[in-house]
């Protein structure tokens, strides 16, 4: 087996012998990592800065309200409400009028299939806790509902 020898970037074994070899090297290496922040720093506070263009003060309520729409999508059909698309429908009303950039629009796609995805794990058959969580979302939903409302009068 052979050993592959690979030069730490502070040997002067890559660089030939000559004057500065090694400070020209490290500063070269300090060079890049600075650069490196830099562009991270700006990439940083340019998405930090379109993330707070994209937020609005009630967002922790319609991402929850999204989450609530895609638990009751799934329960109601486990259930055999014969809803159809009626919750996933009401979720596509949400992304229509808030889901004003992708990014919006990601975050409240992403809460509904959570609210999906995780009762489609905690339930596989429709139970009688199935049904009151079903009572309890839509109660929730409500009270969201009209607090939003409530908000822009």
């Amino acid at each position: 087996m052979q050993v592959l020898k690979v030069p730490s970037l502070f040997s002067s074994e890559t660089c030939p012998r000559r004057a500065g070899g090694r400070s020209a090297r490290v500063a070269l290496t300090v060079a890049a990592v600075l650069l490196g922040t830099w562009a991270f720093a700006l990439t940083g506070a340019g998405s930090a800065r379109a993330q707070a263009a994209d937020t609005k003060p009630y967002d922790e309520q319609l991402l929850r309200l999204a989450e609530i729409l895609g638990a009751v999508h799934y329960l109601r059909e486990l259930c055999s409400a014969n809803d159809g698309q009626l919750w996933r429908d009401r979720m596509k009303e949400l992304l229509d009028t808030e889901g004003a950039t992708a990014l919006r629009r990601a975050r409240l796609t992403r809460s509904f299939n959570q609210g999906y995805r995780s009762y489609r794990r905690t339930y596989a058959t429709c139970t009688p806790t199935a049904q009151s969580s079903i009572e309890r979302f839509l109660a929730e939903g409500i009270e969201i509902g009209d607090g939003l409302v409530k908000n822009v009068r």
